[in-house]
């Protein structure tokens, strides 16, 4: 009896052992844990679990934001997985702008693995407002919020498109912009995040709102990618909302071995529809933005892109 239970408690510790050894842990560097990129982390880690049962095991860690993970990018070992916009990357790899004098050759080492959603420009118009085009804005009450990609990118654009000093920014909090529009405090507010938005969603249900679309020319001025957001996606929206997208990437480097970045990035495309389930922003991600990739490409991952039969350029390979 004692040896037998010398035996099965061997065989226990076995295949625990290699339970352990069979599961693949990944890091996964977010955002901050307020954000909607957090939000997602979460969900991508859910969905790796339940996707490779139990094989792939994802832990989020905080971020304060994506010059922090780029950075770290130089310096982490093993699984490492981070999200940044593309235009990141490149700056990093060319020691430019934030990564001046600070630049490193294990730059060169980051690959690309699969987009997540983007940050999406929405300029959102009260019906009563009678707003439909950009220039239409001239002489409304906008608010901008502060600080934000969004805040910046819309000041951007109000002095790209002729309206700077042409509207009434509002001091108000970009979190109040549902009640600010409802009670006419602002005609419009500006936002970025993955659509649908959630306060576009709850402004669109109580207010009654325009999303409006930048020509083709405009987003060309913008320098940013051109974003389609389907009819359909907000109350009251019976067209097409031409925008444009600071495009969202999740990365690691060379660092990770082919099997794995394989495994992710075929786990993270077959349960998106399961993700979008829970969350519609995952919607909004299609093989359309694998052109918004610039630099390469891990070959784990690309493997897995010629067997679902993805169009990837040879800038990527």
């Amino acid at each position: 009896m004692k040896l037998f239970s010398t035996f099965a408690l061997a065989g226990l510790g076995m295949a625990v052992a290699f339970s352990a050894q069979a599961q693949t842990r990944v890091t996964y560097k977010s955002a901050k844990t307020t954000s909607s990129y957090y939000q997602m982390a979460v969900q991508i880690s859910e969905a790796m679990k339940s996707g490779s049962g139990g094989d792939i095991i994802v832990t989020v860690e905080e971020s304060q934001g994506s010059v922090q993970n780029v950075m770290e990018a130089a310096v982490r070992t093993g699984n490492y997985v981070f999200t940044t916009p593309p235009v990141l990357v490149k700056l990093a790899i060319g020691g430019k702008a934030m990564f001046k004098d600070k630049g490193n050759p294990k730059f060169n080492d980051i690959r690309a693995l699969f987009p997540i959603p983007s940050l999406t420009m929405h300029f959102v118009m009260s019906n009563k407002s009678g707003v439909t085009d950009f220039a239409g804005m001239e002489g409304k009450t906008i608010l901008l919020g502060k600080g934000s990609f969004g805040a910046r990118e819309g000041a951007k654009y109000l002095k790209l498109f002729g309206l700077e000093g042409k509207v009434t920014l509002a001091e108000v909090e970009l979190s109040n912009a549902g009640p600010a529009l409802k009670n006419g405090q602002i005609d419009g507010f500006v936002t970025a995040g993955s659509y649908p938005a959630p306060n576009v969603i709850e402004a669109a249900a109580g207010t009654g709102v325009r999303v409006i679309s930048l020509t083709d020319e405009q987003i060309k001025t913008s320098k940013r990618a051109k974003l389609v957001i389907p009819a359909g996606t907000y109350a009251g929206q019976d067209k097409d909302i031409t925008t444009t997208s600071l495009p969202v990437v999740a990365y690691s480097t060379t660092q990770m071995d082919d099997d794995t970045a394989y495994a992710l990035t075929k786990t993270y495309w077959e349960q998106k529809t399961e993700m979008g389930k829970g969350a519609p922003w995952w919607d909004g991600v299609n093989k359309g933005l694998m052109a918004n990739i610039s630099g390469k490409i891990h070959p784990g991952a690309i493997k897995y892109y010629k067997e679902a039969g993805f169009e990837i350029s040879a800038d990527q390979m």
